[in-house]
């Protein structure tokens, strides 16, 4: 039987009705979107404040999560971990307080994300956690920007274990005088970090106006009641989901060390209205960086079973997307999709959490043929730029993801050029990346014929040249070069993508994942994936 919509019987007395519970909602959600934009307007560096590559939250407080900001999926899923882990190996947060984290086997997703995160109080009682994460361009390591491709964690950047870098309203000095001495460009790191504080106070300021405007047990009570609301959509989702074992496969390509095709296996049981998502018989972690802990797998998991309880149901889930009481998660560990220290994850939270998605869907196509669509391109086509500006003398650390094919669907063709499932960032407008960085964007364009053809066709992949005007190391992490994004019902592949070194006018084939010195002049060329195209052509 599907589940009632109405207010369960895990509401407690005096929870709000319907409207009173969408009027919360709508104020929760407003407070984590502002958490966003102050973190946006305060950034100093452009690819939080230009890429927005961040995301900021509410948490109840036993860290289920109440409102998400519309910002970047990797990172969503996995914070209530990062929360959860602060918690345990710190204690209660006094008001005042801030912790950090970016250990990825406390909850992270990788070194350059830094979660940062602050209790609000009710009077004695805690009320909740606003949380803020944003991807740092770099936090050392053996190469700029903290992408490398490494063997082992430590090569990659500064870990932080669940620390407090505000104690009581005061900025721990030394701490923070540490944390700079160890990356790269301390200036845009600091002013990042200051922009992280300025969204906590804006979301603490946010949830105690709520208190004082509305009362605590009212606040207390909507967001009981809307977590418990997400939990019933995903639960009628799942009953739509035909009962059985629905499972998928695909690979990884590479680590950048020779192994490869990396195996990612799911089963998915649905039984009603609870689901077990099974990761066993995927491969074993490997040497290079693609290992994905297991705050990636649970992020991956949780973005795809909302996406398609929204589409069965017709209706937007709650920002928070629920607790998840009806799914069991299996990850076994040690594998590529629960990696165990000392394993190197930097390309997990980029490239492992988009194959994950991508196995998560083929397993529901069969299942749910007219409803999901194509593969899109399966990749974010990280690249990292760093050495010593030569307009200012200065170091420099560039990051980028950059866009390609979505995969076509039953209700129409993929978009181009554009982030697709675990990210959601932007591009880096050429004018703010010129600015900002030794470059020339010399080619920047839509990728003609790259989308798989079908009845409704994948959308294009890119091609952008980025022209180094000073000698630079280069760090690219990518994935589908070897094979396209599949297409569905009978919708053919989409087309690889290619990393391309041009030198004097004469091209160099690279490999998806590589590291090498580029002289003043080069141009690297990245050329993204399209989407797998859905339909017979």
């Amino acid at each position: 039987m599907t589940p009632s919509l109405e207010r369960g019987t895990d509401s407690p007395p005096g929870a709000p009705d319907a409207v009173t519970l969408e009027v919360f909602r709508h104020l929760f959600q407003a407070l984590a979107d502002e958490m966003g934009a102050a973190l946006r307007r305060a950034a100093y560096s452009p690819n939080i404040k230009e890429r927005r590559d961040y995301s900021c939250a509410l948490f109840d407080d036993t860290v289920r999560p109440v409102a998400m900001g519309d910002h970047m999926p990797v990172h969503l899923g996995a914070m209530p971990m990062s929360v959860q882990a602060a918690l345990e190996e710190l204690g209660p947060l006094a008001d005042g307080d801030v912790a950090i984290v970016n250990d990825p086997f406390r909850g992270g997703t990788h070194l350059p994300d830094i979660t940062a995160i602050r209790a609000v109080y009710a009077g004695d009682d805690v009320l909740g956690y606003v949380a803020a994460r944003a991807h740092h361009s770099d936090v050392g390591g053996i190469a700029p920007g903290s992408m490398p491709l490494a063997r082992e964690i430590v090569q990659e950047g500064l870990r932080i274990p669940p620390v407090r870098l505000v104690s009581a309203g005061t900025v721990r000095d030394d701490l923070r005088r540490l944390i700079l001495a160890n990356v790269r460009t301390p200036d845009e790191r600091a002013g990042d970090l200051d922009a992280q504080l300025a969204a906590l106070h804006t979301g603490h300021r946010r949830l105690s106006d709520m208190v004082r405007g509305r009362g605590e047990a009212s606040v207390r009570a909507a967001m009981r009641d809307l977590i418990a609301y997400a939990d019933r959509l995903l639960e009628a989702g799942l009953t739509r989901i035909p009962d059985g074992r629905w499972e998928g496969s695909d690979t990884l390509e590479d680590d950048g060390f020779g192994s490869g095709p990396i195996e990612i296996r799911v089963a998915i049981d649905i039984e009603g209205a609870t689901a077990r998502v099974d990761f066993t018989g995927s491969a074993a972690q490997v040497p290079g960086g693609v290992n994905a802990v297991a705050a990636i797998t649970s992020s991956a998991t949780r973005y795809v079973l909302r996406s398609v309880t929204e589409r069965l149901l017709g209706i937007d889930m709650p920002a928070g997307g629920g607790s998840l009481r009806s799914v069991e998660l299996v990850m076994p560990e040690g594998s590529i999709v629960n990696a165990r220290p000392p394993a190197s994850v930097a390309a997990g939270n980029v490239e492992t959490s988009q194959r994950i998605t991508d196995v998560l869907f083929r397993a529901l196509t069969p299942a749910l043929p007219d409803l999901l669509p194509a593969l899109s391109q399966g990749t974010m086509n990280n690249t990292t730029v760093g050495g010593v500006d030569p307009r200012t003398g200065e170091p420099f650390a560039y990051y980028e993801t950059v866009g390609g094919g979505q995969g076509g669907g039953p209700d129409g063709p993929g978009l181009s050029g554009v982030h697709v499932h675990m990210s959601n960032s932007l591009n880096t407008p050429i004018e703010a990346l010129e600015h900002a960085y030794p470059f020339r964007i010399t080619r920047y364009e839509l990728r003609a014929g790259s989308g798989g053809a079908g009845r409704h066709p994948g959308g294009e992949g890119l091609r952008r040249d980025l022209q180094l005007l000073g000698d630079a190391r280069v760090t690219l992490l990518t994935e589908r070069r070897t094979r396209g994004p599949s297409g569905a019902a009978g919708g053919h592949d989409g087309a690889p993508g290619a990393n391309v070194l041009i030198r004097h006018g004469v091209e160099k084939s690279l490999e998806g994942k590589v590291t090498f010195e580029a002289r003043a002049g080069d141009v690297v060329s990245l050329r993204t994936p399209g989407g797998g195209g859905w339909g017979t052509p």
